[in-house]
């Protein structure tokens, strides 16, 4: 006979009696809580939609779906304290809710019963494995772990990831384990292992990402440095990790969704495919992501970071000199404010709205008060400090610090699709800051990266006639007319971001103008 006690952490649920325990102390929750928490974990890891879970536990009762997210939030505080960011409870994005981690307990005795592998969530989800330690040096075992639980932290303020905890993962530290068996034990996609190994006063770090389901390598580097300042080598490692493979990740779960039939497609895939049409930066395809993106809301309101990628693709309009008026600038004022609203703990919603607000619409002052959130929220996030950047370059007056976030984000994400972008803006920049030969360098960059976005082609343009370099100019200019031959100087104040400061709009259009552009 199926046992209806269930064991999960420390915690004990006796679903005949509905009490909860937690090391055989009785665990006194609010309201109707644990009738919540009895529901979903009857369920034994299978998907409760909203209204089947409302209806169960209040039964021909009107109530608000606040009052469901009230008592879904006192059980994840109650549950999850000390886990790293790891929930037993999980949204699953348009469809419900998922109670994870549940084995049988045996009865009578007390004897745990065998324990079930928990299934994989619906969102991305990444174990941590201990590194190696290669050296023989018991000091670097510290260092080794103190990397893992550093990586392991940051990933966890990536809201869209599920990460295991560190006491999970780390019960396989000194074992030899097959990645398939680990992600299937402990209910994930992804597994991230690496080693240290240490020479004289040197340090080698290497580090692979692997799809758990058919053991596939993703990504894998290594990272040398010198023990002389071990925390900050630390530091370093545990960023460049988290930076490399937040967009491999992010990729994988891109390619998976393309596999799958549209008539299984929830909220998230649909998210994932809307970003993969965004980034191919064509007219068709930025068409497209608004469709699916729109799909994404339609399944699941809640769901922020939709939001904030359609609003992103009003940038991509702009970048390109599409047209945009201003039934285009008050949507992407009203998508960027949903996202505001609903992901004010979403690093990418946060992100994605904050440049289109700066860019598009041309708010700076609550364009950085997103862009500032995320890049606290999730300091390894490439395109938040990319965000970043480009509004203080048109902002004007901190041309320097936009340069200093945007090294950042192209040292966080070296291979991102939105490199073209990051490269671009730091040409913005130096023009704005009367460093022209480093614009043009920089505007070279970009076009080599994406040489057909018109956005990239203009700053070359401008940059290389103020730097007084006509020939490459020419060339530029040669490119941009092909692409736009209407192009006029009057033009840039709708095909370009929003310069606050007069005067650097004016030293951009002179640029134009000494280039050859007509007025």
């Amino acid at each position: 006979m199926e046992s209806h006690e269930l064991r999960f952490g420390d915690f004990r649920l006796d679903l005949d009696r509905c009490e909860l325990t937690r090391g055989g102390v009785p665990v006194q929750l609010k309201g109707r809580a644990l009738d919540v928490l009895c529901v979903l974990a009857a369920a034994r890891g299978e998907i409760v939609t909203k209204n089947a879970l409302m209806s169960r536990v209040w039964p021909n009762v009107v109530v608000t779906e606040n009052n469901l997210q009230v008592h879904l939030s006192t059980l994840r505080r109650v549950l999850d304290e000390g886990r790293n960011g790891e929930s037993f409870l999980v949204t699953v994005p348009g469809r419900g809710y998922r109670f994870l981690g549940v084995s049988p307990a045996g009865r009578g005795n007390g004897a745990a019963g065998s324990r079930q592998a928990p299934p994989v969530p619906d969102k991305p989800s990444i174990a941590v494995l201990p590194f190696t330690n290669m050296s023989g040096d018991p000091e670097q075992e510290y260092f080794a772990d103190g990397i893992v639980e550093d990586i392991i932290t940051e990933l966890s303020r990536m809201r869209w990831l599920f990460v295991i905890a560190r006491n999970s993962s780390f019960a396989y530290k000194g074992r030899s384990a097959d990645v398939k068996e680990v992600g299937t034990a402990l209910g994930v996609r992804y597994v991230l292992e690496g080693s240290v190994r240490k020479a004289a006063n040197r340090v080698r770090i290497t580090g692979q990402l692997i799809d758990a389901s058919n053991g596939t390598h993703l990504w894998a580097d290594r990272f040398d440095g010198a023990l002389d300042d071990i925390f900050d080598l630390q530091d370093q490692v545990t960023a460049s990790v988290v930076g490399a493979i937040a967009p491999k990740l992010e990729q994988a779960e891109i390619e998976r969704a393309k596999r799958k039939p549209t008539g299984s497609l929830d909220a998230y895939d649909y998210f994932l495919r809307g970003i993969a049409c965004a980034h191919r930066m064509s007219r068709e395809a930025t068409s497209e992501a608004l469709r699916l993106l729109a799909k994404s809301s339609e399944l699941d309101g809640d769901f922020a970071s939709p939001y904030g990628a359609a609003a992103f693709c009003y940038v991509v309009r702009k970048l390109n000199g599409w047209p945009i008026d201003h039934a285009d600038v008050a949507e992407t004022n009203r998508l960027a404010s949903l996202a505001a609203e609903f992901g004010k703990e979403d690093a990418v919603a946060l992100a994605f709205s904050g440049i289109a607000l700066g860019y598009v619409v041309g708010d700076f002052d609550r364009a950085l008060i997103l862009i500032d959130r995320a890049c606290d929220l999730n300091p390894n996030f490439a395109i938040a400090w990319y965000a970043s950047g480009t509004v203080r370059a048109f902002r004007g007056g901190e041309a320097d610090l936009a340069i200093d976030h945007l090294t950042r984000a192209i040292r966080l994400s070296p291979f991102d699709q939105l490199m073209f972008g990051m490269q671009g803006m730091m040409a913005v920049a130096h023009i704005s800051a009367g460093r022209y030969e480093e614009a043009a360098e920089w505007a070279e960059k970009a076009c080599l990266e994406r040489p057909g976005v018109l956005a990239t082609l203009r700053g070359a343009v401008v940059s290389n006639a103020l730097a007084g370099r006509q020939q490459e100019a020419d060339k530029s200019l040669e490119r941009l007319r092909e692409i736009d031959p209407g192009m006029r100087v009057r033009d840039v104040r709708n095909r370009t971001g929003s310069f606050r400061r007069p005067e650097d709009l004016a030293r951009y259009e002179e640029g134009l103008r000494k280039a050859g552009v007509p007025e």
